[in-house]
């Protein structure tokens, strides 16, 4: 049974709603389509604000033969099936969702097809393509960013439904889906299947039965990540796999959880165990490399190295004090001993003058001599 989001969803431009910047009269995106330029491109913006419809409507604007991936499932052979196709004369447009979900040596593998023309690339992502997609792929594809949508363009859109809805279950839906549409729909649609009415109520219950509800931008997220570091701060590796299992299944990017994992490993544990920070990166760049889903082994080796390493803050305390000063008082003026001197004029005036490489005098600028931020007679040995 196809799904009430595919339904509804509008198979020409001037039925799709949102994005006015890109689809409006004149706008690139309108352009683009109204003129059959055929060209790569990547669309960046939060979930179900129409980038899958907008690729498709690209698409059969160029009578393409359009292929569908998503980077979580496909793979190289996906790609080499594509390309090996004999559509005739029909350019050949991959729109590829959540493409930084696609490795370095998976992207690095497509660019050849996309430098070529045998494929012309739609990508979509929720995430920065400055940071997910490798610079000569990025090179060769213009980005569009993708707005929320507006509650007046959620209206809309709900309104497709073809449900009846109260005014009071309407402004919960909007809340609720936080500009996105496609959430707000599965929502009607589940209230509907289970229920048989979309009410309020019914509604409020569809939402509780959905299986891991997880929205990345929501309040879920920012709950399941705090869980998570600070398992690890407590050195409960079996809490800490099971918060990072939980993101993983859900979705989430495993290189922002291998993010914080390398702020962990110097703001946890910091000069008590430095090797920490050397299997974080480690961590990170297995991520990187080796993608979903073998790469979460990678992840949990991580999480059981940082939460079993003793803990020690001293290095991340001590900074944040020091950045408290330079906040409170500004630019405090260098000792002139230890300035800069590159010219005549400059030692002439004092700079550099009677340093001295392994000197014991306090360097600070003189308002804060003598100030510790590094607190050395900490016991290492109450260390966690």
């Amino acid at each position: 049974m196809e799904p009430l989001a595919s339904k509804i969803r509008p198979r020409k431009l001037k039925d799709f709603v949102g994005q006015e910047h890109l689809v409006s009269v004149g706008k690139p995106l309108a352009e683009a389509i109204k003129k059959k330029h055929l060209f790569s491109f990547i669309l960046w913006g939060p979930p179900g604000v129409g980038k899958t419809t907008l690729a498709r409507i690209y698409a059969e604007s160029l009578r393409a033969d359009l292929h569908e991936l998503s980077a979580v499932s496909a793979g190289k052979d996906d790609i080499r099936k594509i390309v090996a196709e004999d559509r005739g004369d029909k350019p050949k447009v991959l729109f590829l969702d959540e493409i930084h979900r696609f490795n370095k040596a998976q992207q690095d593998f497509l660019l050849p097809f996309v430098e070529s023309g045998d494929l012309t690339l739609i990508g979509a992502t929720t995430e920065n393509p400055s940071f997910e997609v490798i610079a000569p792929l990025l090179s060769r594809c213009r980005v569009f960013v993708l707005n929320e949508l507006s509650d007046k363009e959620m209206k809309k859109i709900i309104a497709r439904t073809g449900f009846k809805i109260s005014k009071e279950s309407l402004e919960w839906l909007i809340r609720m889906a936080d500009g996105d549409a496609r959430q707000a729909i599965g929502v009607i649609e589940q209230a509907h299947n289970l229920y048989g009415k979309v009410e309020l109520e019914t509604l409020k219950e569809s939402l509780q039965s959905k299986f891991l509800r997880y929205d990345k931008k929501g309040e879920e997220h920012y709950n399941v990540i705090s869980a998570f570091i600070k398992s690890m701060r407590a050195s409960q590796p079996d809490a800490a796999l099971y918060y990072l299992a939980r993101m993983i299944e859900a979705g989430e990017d495993p290189k922002f959880i291998a993010r914080r994992m390398v702020i962990f490993a110097s703001e946890d544990i910091g000069m008590v165990q430095p090797t920490a920070l050397v299997v974080a990166n480690d961590v990170f760049r297995a991520v990187e490399t080796i993608g979903l889903p073998e790469c979460g082994i990678n992840l949990a080796h991580g999480v059981v190295y940082l939460s079993l390493a003793k803990k020690d803050r001293s290095a991340y305390e001590a900074y944040m004090a020091a950045l408290g000063d330079v906040k409170q008082f500004g630019n405090l003026a260098v000792p002139m001993k230890i300035r800069n001197a590159p010219t005549k004029l400059m030692k002439g005036l004092g700079y550099g003058a009677g340093y001295e490489k392994y000197g014991k005098e306090d360097l600070l600028p003189e308002k804060l001599k003598n100030k510790k931020y590094l607190k050395n007679n900490q016991k290492k040995d109450g260390a966690r």
